[in-house]
C-alpha cells in the first residue's frame, strides 16, 4: 500500500505541473509530463488518474494539432472512464478540457456548459485546486475575451483594478503608474509606460516606464519616438523584432543597457475618439505581442480614458485653486502692508498676532483647515486701520475720549472692507474672526458687545494674541513692557477680557516658541543651547521668576536668556 500512495503522489505532482505548463500554452512540455504521471498509472493500475492523463493527453494534443482525431477519441474515452469510476477528479478534468476545447473553438454557449459542470463538481471535490482557473474562464468567457489568454494574470482582475482607480485615485502619477503595472500583469509583458499628450505644449510625458528609475519623469516632442509617431497618426504598433524597424530608435537601449525585443504601441482614445495619450508595452515575456493582447490593450485604454481624463481635469482645478489661493494670499499680505506703510512703528503687528494666533492654535489642537482660517483673519484684523486719520493712528501719547472712539471705528471698517470681498465658505470666517478682536469676554468690548461663547473662537484666541503683542511691543509713547508687567496684564484680564480656558493654555505655551516671535531682526536667530533651555519653561513660570526678589543661578540664567531675545540685545545673542 505505501507504494501505492507514493505512485499516487508522485502522479499528483505531475498531473499539477501539467496543468501549470498548459495554462502558459507550454504544450509540448505539458505532453511529456502527462505521458511520464500515463506510464506510473498505468503501472499501479490507477484507474482514476489514467482517466485524468487521457483527457489532459487528448487536450493537449488537440492544441497541437486541432485536426489530430485521435485526440478527441482520447477525451471520450476518458469520459466513458470517468463516468465508469465515478470519480469526481476525473469528471472534473473532463469536463475543464472540453470547456477549453469549445471555448478555443468559439463554441461559447458549449463552452459554458461545461465549465458550469466542472465549477458543480469542484464544489465536492477540487483537489488540483481548479475552481479559480474555471472561474476566471468563466469571465473570460461572458466578457467577450479570448481562450489563449492566460488564467493565472487575469487581465480581468486588472481591468477591475483600472476601473476602480478611476474613483479612488485623483494623483496623475500614481494614477499612471497603476494603469502601467496593472497593464503589465495583464499582457504578461516586461515594461509598460503610460504616455499623456500634453497638446498645448505638443509634449509626451509620463512617469519613467516600469522596470527603470522610479519617480523620474520622461518627456518628449510628441513628433518623436513609436508612441509619438502612434498618437499623431492614430495607428497601433505591434513590432515582433524592434532593431529591425527603422522607426526604432536603439539609443534609449545603448544608454541603459535594456534590450528591446518587441513592441506594442496603441493609442489611448478618449470618449470622443479623441487620442489622449499611448500605450507603449515591451518584450512579451512568452513570445510575441498578439492580436488578443491588442484587444486586451483596447479594453484596458476604454477604463484608463475616463480615468486619465479625471486625473488631469482635477489636476487641472487643483493647478487653478492653487493659483487661486496665492492670488488671495498676495491680496492679503498687501492689505496687511498697507496698514504697516501708515505707521512703520506698528509694522509688523499683524504678523506676530498671527504667529501668536498659531501657537495658540496648535496648543488647543484646532485642526490645520481652522488655524488657515484664524491666521488669514490674524493678518487682515487691523485692516479698517485705513480709514482712521494719521493724527490719531501716529499720535504719540494718551488719546483723547474723541479721538479713542475714533480709533474704536477700524473694527467695523475691517468688518465692512472684509465682507465686500467674495469668499467661499472656508474663509467666510474671517471677517467674522477679524472683526471681534476687540471683543472681551464679559460683554465689555467692541463693536457689537458680544459676550463669552457668543465671541468665536478665533476671535476669543485673537484677542489674547493683539493685547499680548500690543503690550510687549515698542508704540509711540512707551518702550515694550517688561515681561513680568506684560503677563500679569493677560493673567489679570482672564474671564473679563479675556475666555479663562484660553488664557490659561497661552500661558502654558513653551518660551522658546514665545521668544522666536519676538525676533525681528533678520540676523537674529536663537541658538540651539538657548532653545534647549526656553522650551522647558513657559509664560507663566516666567511671570513667577520674574516677580521674585530672590532668584538662583538657574531662574537668572533662564530670565537673562529670555530677556535678551525679549529685547533683541544683540550683545546677548549669537548672529546668524
Amino acid at each position: 500500500m505505501t507504494g501505492v500512495k507514493v505512485k499516487q503522489d508522485n502522479t499528483f505532482e505531475l498531473i499539477k505541473k501539467s496543468l501549470k505548463l498548459i495554462d502558459i500554452k507550454d504544450y509540448s512540455q505539458a505532453l511529456k509530463v502527462v505521458q511520464k504521471a500515463c506510464e506510473i498509472s498505468r503501472e499501479e493500475n490507477l484507474k482514476e488518474r489514467i482517466s485524468v492523463c487521457l483527457s489532459l493527453s487528448g487536450f493537449i494534443q488537440y492544441m497541437l494539432n486541432p485536426d489530430d482525431a485521435e485526440s478527441l477519441l482520447l477525451i471520450k474515452d476518458s469520459s466513458f472512464m470517468a463516468g465508469r469510476s465515478e470519480d469526481i477528479t476525473s469528471k472534473l478534468v473532463n469536463e475543464l478540457v472540453l470547456g477549453n476545447i469549445n471555448f478555443s473553438k468559439n463554441n461559447k454557449d458549449i463552452a459554458l456548459i461545461h465549465y458550469n459542470n466542472a465549477l458543480k463538481l469542484s464544489t465536492v471535490n477540487d483537489e488540483f485546486d481548479l475552481s479559480d482557473t474555471i472561474n476566471t474562464r468563466i469571465k473570460q468567457l461572458q466578457n467577450g475575451l479570448d481562450y489563449y489568454l492566460p488564467t493565472q494574470s487575469d487581465p480581468l482582475v486588472s481591468l477591475v483594478k483600472i476601473s476602480r482607480s478611476i474613483t479612488a485615485l485623483t494623483d496623475i502619477d500614481e494614477l499612471l503608474t497603476v494603469i502601467a503595472q496593472e497593464t503589465k500583469n495583464a499582457i504578461r509583458a516586461d515594461r509598460c509606460t503610460v504616455f499623456l499628450w500634453d497638446k498645448d505644449d505638443d509634449e509626451l510625458w509620463s512617469k519613467v516606464a516600469l522596470g527603470v528609475e522610479e519617480s523620474q519623469e520622461i518627456r518628449f516632442p510628441a513628433g518623436k519616438g513609436l508612441a509619438g509617431y502612434v498618437v499623431k497618426t492614430g495607428e497601433t504598433l505591434n513590432i515582433t523584432d524592434a532593431y529591425s524597424d527603422p522607426r526604432f530608435n536603439p539609443e534609449v537601449d545603448i544608454k541603459t543597457g535594456y534590450k528591446t525585443k518587441t513592441i506594442l504601441c496603441m493609442p489611448i482614445m478618449n470618449n470622443n475618439g479623441e487620442i489622449i495619450g499611448a500605450f507603449q508595452v515591451l518584450n512579451k515575456i512568452d513570445g510575441v505581442f498578439t492580436k488578443n493582447d491588442e484587444d486586451l490593450l483596447i479594453a484596458i485604454g476604454g477604463s484608463a480614458s475616463i480615468a486619465l481624463e479625471n486625473a488631469q481635469l482635477f489636476d487641472q482645478q487643483l493647478q487653478m485653486y492653487r493659483e487661486q489661493k496665492l492670488l488671495f494670499e498676495s491680496f492679503i499680505d498687501t492689505l496687511a502692508t498697507s496698514i504697516d506703510a501708515r505707521d512703520k512703528i506698528t509694522a509688523g503687528h499683524s504678523s506676530r498676532v498671527r504667529m501668536y494666533s498659531g501657537l495658540l492654535a496648535d496648543k488647543i489642537g484646532m485642526n490645520q483647515k481652522d488655524k488657515a482660517v484664524l491666521e488669514k483673519a490674524a493678518i487682515l484684523h487691523d485692516v479698517g486701520k485705513i480709514g482712521i486719520r494719521d493724527s490719531v493712528l501716529q499720535k504719540e501719547g494718551k488719546l483723547t475720549e474723541e479721538e479713542y472712539k475714533h480709533i474704536q471705528e477700524h473694527v467695523r471698517i475691517t468688518h465692512n472692507i472684509l465682507n465686500k470681498i467674495y469668499m467661499s465658505s472656508d474663509f467666510r470666517m474671517i471677517t467674522e474672526i477679524a472683526s471681534s478682536h476687540h471683543e472681551k469676554y464679559d460683554g465689555t468690548g467692541y463693536y457689537r458687545h458680544l459676550k463669552g461663547k457668543e465671541i468665536t473662537l478665533g476671535g476669543r484666541i485673537l484677542a489674547i494674541a493683539d493685547v499680548f503683542d500690543a503690550i510687549t511691543s515698542k508704540r509711540h509713547y512707551r518702550d515694550k513692557m517688561p515681561i513680568k508687567n506684560a503677563v500679569k496684564i493677560i493673567i489679570d484680564g482672564a474671564g473679563s477680557h479675556f475666555d479663562p480656558e484660553l488664557t490659561k493654555e497661552f500661558l502654558s505655551i513653551s518660551l522658546d516658541k514665545i521668544s522666536k516671535v519676538f525676533i525681528t531682526n533678520p540676523k537674529i536667530s536663537m541658538s540651539k543651547q538657548d532653545s534647549d533651555i526656553l522650551k522647558n519653561y513657559n509664560l507663566k513660570q516666567i511671570y513667577e521668576i520674574a516677580s521674585d526678589s530672590e532668584l538662583n543661578d538657574i531662574q537668572k540664567q533662564v530670565l537673562d536668556i529670555f530677556n535678551s531675545y525679549y529685547y533683541e540685545k544683540k550683545e546677548d545673542i549669537i548672529e546668524k
